[in-house]
């Protein structure tokens, strides 16, 4: 493959937290051993976000230095910018801004992570302009529903991708009106969670765990067809409350639960609740906790689930490429891959309680399946060379 000058383009400075940090580190990682000139811009007119004081601030020094100590970590110094948008006047941070527009002009192509940039002249004149879709379901169903700002953003990139694998297929109720979704995964630097061919066992006081945002409800709320789908995580976490208790085992869930009834019926049914804030600030110790579990038990947001997206976690893709076993609403994924041993689709709370108990009677099998489904499905460099591919770049 010859080698491209690529951008990765995203929000990983005005949204510092380490989930987000991780999907778009596996981008400019993948594609720079796939060996490209890869760089990274984030152009935003939003307040930028601070997970240690938790509030939105007009001052961008902290994603500034976010995103200097990440180019230093991940090979990409020097070839970065934060274009605070929201100042006037308009301020920038890493690449002076002169260079940065000749590098819109000389850039092969641009991959707009979430669809997190609103079209401007200089996105504009990007000659190569991917979207890549990682919340499947609401953008379909606007433009369905008209909305003319939705389909005028499509309609400037390119190519679209969509980490929902049923859109497009039968099995997506959504009518896609002429726009061609091309199905794509979560790329993966499968190293950085394992480097070995046997995944190391966890500690022996390891726990299922999960990462979840809380209160996100009403956020991407999106009626159709007379049915309100929700975006938020926290309604299918209380379905299945009862899941560790009824299970015999204790699981662990780092979300910040501020409902004190929903609290105590959590710490009733056998699990540890924590704060996520410290792991939000510390890209490693994320990466130190999904490894440090015994493995993943999650639920998918009402959207993914009800729509049949096919959509799969990013997050759950680490813990299967850290040989962590995961338990995982079903999203009509697989369809593609999973069910065989180390990646357990559940729609039923007696669907969790028989994927426990089998990880837990052969968990190094069920492990090492874990690494070989990341491996095999999620592998930075497999994926985004499939992408770049198909979008003809």
């Amino acid at each position: 493959m010859k080698k491209k000058k690529i951008i990765v383009r995203g929000f990983m400075g005005g949204c510092p937290i380490a989930g987000v940090i991780w999907q778009h580190i596996h981008y400019i990682v993948g594609l720079q051993r796939l060996g490209h000139e890869v760089y990274y811009v984030e152009d935003t007119s939003n307040y930028p976000y601070n997970p240690v004081t938790l509030d939105f601030s007009a001052d961008f020094s902290y994603a500034a230095d976010t995103l200097g100590k990440l180019a230093t970590q991940y090979g990409f110094h020097c070839r970065w910018a934060y274009c605070a948008r929201y100042k006037e006047p308009f301020a920038i941070a890493g690449m002076e801004r002169d260079a940065l527009l000749k590098l819109y002009k000389a850039a092969d192509c641009a991959l707009n992570i979430c669809g997190s940039h609103l079209i401007n002249e200089e996105l504009a004149s990007i000659r190569h302009l991917i979207y890549v879709e990682t919340d499947p379901g609401v953008e379909q169903i606007k433009v369905d529903k008209g909305d003319r700002d939705t389909i005028h953003h499509l309609q400037h990139h390119q190519h679209l991708f969509t980490f929902g694998e049923s859109i497009g297929t039968a099995a997506f109720p959504v009518p896609l009106h002429g726009f061609n979704w091309l199905a794509t995964r979560q790329p993966v630097v499968t190293d950085f969670w394992c480097a070995t061919d046997e995944p190391p066992p966890p500690p022996p006081e390891a726990l299922l765990t999960s990462i979840c945002g809380w209160s996100t409800a009403g956020k991407k709320d999106i009626v159709w067809r007379g049915s309100n789908y929700l975006w938020s995580k926290s309604d299918s976490f209380l379905r299945f409350v009862e899941a560790p208790k009824r299970s015999g085992e204790r699981f662990e869930l780092l979300a910040d639960i501020v409902d004190r009834s929903q609290l105590e019926l959590f710490l009733k049914n056998n699990w540890n609740v924590l704060l996520p804030y410290e792991l939000s600030v510390g890209w490693d110790r994320y990466c130190d906790y999904i490894r440090n579990s015994k493995g993943e038990f999650t639920c998918a947001k009402d959207q993914y689930v009800r729509l049949n997206t096919g959509w799969f976690s990013d997050r759950t893709a680490c813990y299967l490429a850290a040989g962590r076993p995961a338990i995982t609403q079903q999203t009509g994924f697989t369809a593609h891959y999973g069910g065989k041993g180390g990646l357990f689709p559940f729609s039923t709370i007696e669907e969790i309680i028989d994927a426990v108990a089998s990880i837990s009677l052969d968990y190094e099998r069920h492990s090492r399946a874990a690494l070989a489904i990341g491996r095999e499905i999620f592998e930075a460099e497999k994926v985004l060379k499939d992408l770049l591919e198909r979008a003809g770049v």
